[in-house]
């Protein structure tokens, strides 16, 4: 069983914190320059990437050094990916109708509102969704076999997740399936495979904590909020709003499961 270091974790708080402030304010002053604020997106991954290395390099000599390598490697390999995906999918584009409705209604500077309630928002969740890889570095025991099996559900979530969104690429890249409902692939499994990727990922770095329960207990919040707004909030529950009226969703929805895989119902 490993021990934690509360105290240096304690001290490491702000840093991190910091760090992801600075990811979002970088990001609001692009957004600003470029005249959109879905740029927000692509500093998503990025963020949980940079407050990593920050918690990697001011941890050194806290913990185990396996594990910190471990979980920095992890993490940012998934926000790398992550930030890429994003940034690709959305050149060349206008602003997210998300934002641009939401930006529409926003009483006074809708420049100040945007920075409050996307960027400052997204900052506060990143620190607070990376516990578990903030928490990680002060972890004193060797790497045990809860840790692995955690880089193993890790493993799971990525290859959900980069296959799921390489399938749904090429499925728009056809022409002959504009207006079509994608049905294929891991989408014939579960109707948000790369959310539920992002659920695997993040429940896989928690366990990797787990080898020390002091640090389970200080950091199990990080994967719940994930898992609520994976399932909840921003995630499916809204994208299935937007897509309720789209022909072919309401049979897409009766025999697809709606997070967790399984095979498509027949009949």
């Amino acid at each position: 069983m490993s021990g934690f270091g509360w105290a240096a974790f304690a001290q490491g708080l702000a840093p991190c914190a910091g760090a992801a402030l600075a990811v979002m304010l970088g990001t609001f002053a692009v957004g600003l320059y470029k005249g959109v604020h879905r740029v927000v997106d692509t500093a998503w991954g990025l963020g949980f990437a940079v407050v990593a290395l920050v918690s990697y390099a001011i941890s050194a000599g806290g913990g185990d050094g396996t594990r910190r390598l471990l979980v920095t490697v992890l993490t940012v390999v998934w926000g790398l990916r992550l930030a890429w995906h994003i940034a690709r999918r959305g050149k060349g584009h206008g602003e997210d109708p998300r934002y641009a409705a939401m930006l529409a209604k926003a009483p006074g500077s809708p420049a100040l509102y945007a920075l409050r309630k996307v960027y400052l928002l997204q900052g506060a969740l990143v620190w607070l969704i990376s516990l578990p890889v903030q928490a990680a570095g002060y972890l004193t025991g060797p790497v045990g076999a809860l840790a692995w099996a955690g880089a193993a559900l890790w493993a799971v979530g990525l290859c959900f997740e980069a296959v799921g969104d390489r399938q749904l690429a090429r499925f728009k890249a056809d022409p002959a399936n504009h207006g079509r409902i994608m049905d294929q692939g891991l989408w014939s499994w579960t109707r948000h495979p790369n959310y539920f990727g992002d659920f695997c990922v993040w429940w896989g770095l928690f366990l990797i904590v787990c080898e020390a329960p002091a640090a389970a207990a200080a950091t199990v919040v990080a994967p719940v909020l994930m898992s609520f707004l994976l399932i909840g909030g921003s995630g499916k529950a809204l994208l299935e709003r937007h897509m309720a009226e789209r022909p072919g969703f309401a049979a897409y929805t009766a025999r697809t499961s709606g997070f967790f895989p399984r095979p498509p119902r027949r009949g």
